[in-house]
């Protein structure tokens, strides 16, 4: 195999049946031919297996949300100690605020590009063999299926991010110098093709699978989640009735097979309870870490920087403190508290204390003091015991006088003035903030571990009720719109405010859908591509995000092609940059 594999710049023309030589060597490491391991059912195996892989490189990875979750109107840049928002320290400030997004992005070639395309030839080169593979009646229609699934969902994220983009159907197994992009219909033809031709062919349970797949191998596709994913690609493509078809389907269809909404949305993001009957599709990370090939790193992401605060060192349940991303003033406005469980189910905003001080803390200076004798009998904080709280963050405005000069504060907070101005712009402070805590993981081996076994949602099933909803918002069905949107406000509801939960069909809007999937899905990988789809993005990163509003401009509703790329072709006005880039 190495005789026919071997990686080039250009992302088209890696060669027969896979990624890397890495991960080839894992496949196969006999060295023989493609032809020789995929015409056996074991070696055809090891071929659809590693077409799951490439998700690996986008899902539950740093730049994964930085691609699908930053530049929106729901994230923006945080800082740790030191740093400046211009710092050059970090390589995402482009994908958060579009300045200097350029054709050299390392994370749109890298962790979107590159591996998209990796996965979409070993789906090729797995389909030519597949009538010489040996497989049983009864596995070769799944096998297809499940083949044609992944070159779907990756060409998905391939035209939603470049828009025309080269459409492949065959394996590269020789050197390749011209490209040329299909239109965004005909990469749309082909998904929804394969898509459809999963849908028919999968089984509905991981059970059904006939042998040699195994029926329990959490992460494989089935009719469900090709159902979830074929109501995404359906609304992507402006066809509102059959998005809202297998929106429906996959709502109320398999009720009988376990899938459902969960009662508590808190226990969707339990490390215990991770495998859920809402959970459609994952990429299932393994407890060893060392089979990972690079695990899930979300839980850091968007930490705060609480180590340094008094009463708190790092620790395993606390989290490794990245501190790369936090919400603007946007998000945490949509959440109403007092109604709706979403907020603390995703977000954590009380720190306890789990370092003992010895003596007190100064708050302030005597020169402070001095200004304001008011604070005389404050000037210390009082020392932290395990167990006390010592920091809290709030979305909510906390007058002056009970942060400064009552007991009831003693800890330290951090309210949303003293995050955000009035019009959502940030204040100096952008290390300490209401953090998302769903991608949480208290099972690390040591503090600083980075890697995690928590798997990588890639379709939930709240997703698709909304996808429903906003099917029917553009279907002009308000009535049903609400009822969708009724089905996770009612899930949401705290105990006694189910019915302040409930919406009516005359509040049934896009941006209302957007807002709902805000409070839903944050942090989930989904925004970016849900306001792309919508023609949404420039208006609300303008409307919402103020780090971003002055540098967004139409053109970013798409991302570079890789410059890299462009360079190797040798007919450059068919394979053309897109627009702005230039």
């Amino acid at each position: 195999m190495h005789k026919i594999i071997r990686p080039l710049t250009f992302a088209l023309l890696v060669l027969a049946a896979s990624a890397c030589k890495d991960q080839l060597e894992e496949f196969n490491p006999s060295g023989a031919t493609a032809e020789a391991v995929f015409t056996t059912p074991e070696g055809f195996e090891t071929a659809v297996n590693g077409a799951y892989t490439y998700n690996r490189a986008i899902y539950g990875k740093e730049s994964g949300y930085a691609l699908l979750e930053m530049g929106t109107d729901i994230w923006t840049n945080a800082q740790l100690n030191g740093e400046t928002q211009a710092s050059n320290v970090r390589p995402q400030p482009p994908l958060m605020n579009y300045q200097g997004l350029n054709t050299d992005n390392v994370w749109v070639k890298n962790n979107l590009w590159v591996p998209c395309y990796q996965g979409i030839n070993l789906v090729n080169q797995a389909l030519k063999f597949i009538n010489q593979a040996g497989l049983s009646a009864t596995r070769r229609p799944s096998a297809e299926a499940e083949l044609r699934f992944l070159r779907a969902w990756y060409y998905y994220h391939l035209v939603e991010s470049y828009g025309p983009v080269p459409l492949r159907l065959e394996p590269t197994e020789g050197v390749v110098t011209t490209a040329t992009r299909a239109s965004v219909q005909e990469v749309y033809t082909q998904i929804l093709a394969d898509v459809d031709f999963a849908v028919r062919n999968l089984p509905v349970t991981l059970a059904q699978f006939p042998a040699p797949a195994t029926g329990t191998d959490y992460g494989r596709i089935t009719r469900p989640a090709a159902e979830a994913f074929a109501a995404k690609a359906y609304l992507s493509n402006g066809q509102y009735q059959k998005a809202a078809n297998y929106a429906r389907k996959v709502t109320t269809g398999y009720t009988g097979q376990g899938i459902r909404l969960l009662t508590n949305y808190a226990d969707l993001w339990t490390f215990t309870n991770q495998r859920n009957a809402e959970v459609l599709w994952a990429v299932n990370y393994s407890t060893n870490l060392a089979f990972n090939a690079g695990s899930h790193t979300g839980h850091q992401w968007f930490l705060m920087q609480y180590d340094d605060l008094p009463g708190m060192a790092q620790d395993v349940a606390n989290g490794r403190p990245q501190v790369r991303y936090m919400p603007t003033r946007f998000l945490l406005d949509l959440y109403n508290e007092q109604n709706d469980a979403r907020y603390l189910g995703s977000f954590k905003q009380a720190w306890i204390a789990n370092n003992a001080t010895v003596k007190p803390i100064p708050r302030w200076t005597q020169a402070e003091v001095n200004q304001n004798p008011a604070l005389a009998p404050f000037l210390n904080q009082p020392k932290f015991a395990v167990g006390d709280t010592a920091v809290f963050t709030s979305k909510r405005s906390i007058p002056d006088f009970e942060q400064l000069y009552t007991r009831r504060y003693r800890y330290k907070t951090y309210d949303i003035d003293d995050l955000y101005n009035a019009d959502g712009s940030l204040k100096g402070e952008r290390r300490y903030y209401p953090s998302l805590r769903k991608f949480d993981d208290p099972t690390r081996a040591t503090p600083t571990t980075s890697e995690s076994s928590r798997d990588a949602n890639m379709l939930r099933l709240g997703d698709i009720v909304l996808i429903g909803a906003e099917a029917q918002v553009r279907l002009g069905r308000t009535d049903s719109a609400a009822y969708y949107v009724n089905l996770v406000r009612t899930r949401a509801a705290l105990p006694g405010r189910t019915a302040a939960m409930q919406v009516t069909p005359a509040q049934m809007t896009l941006d209302f859908i957007l807002d709902e999937r805000a409070r839903e899905l944050a942090g989930e990988q989904v925004r970016w591509l849900d306001l792309k789809r919508t023609g949404k993005l420039v208006e609300r990163v303008r409307a919402h995000n103020p780090d971003a509003r002055a540098s967004i401009q139409d053109f970013h509703r798409l991302r570079p092609i890789p410059q890299s790329d462009i360079d190797v072709v040798t007919n450059k006005g068919e394979f053309y940059q897109n627009d702005g880039y230039n």
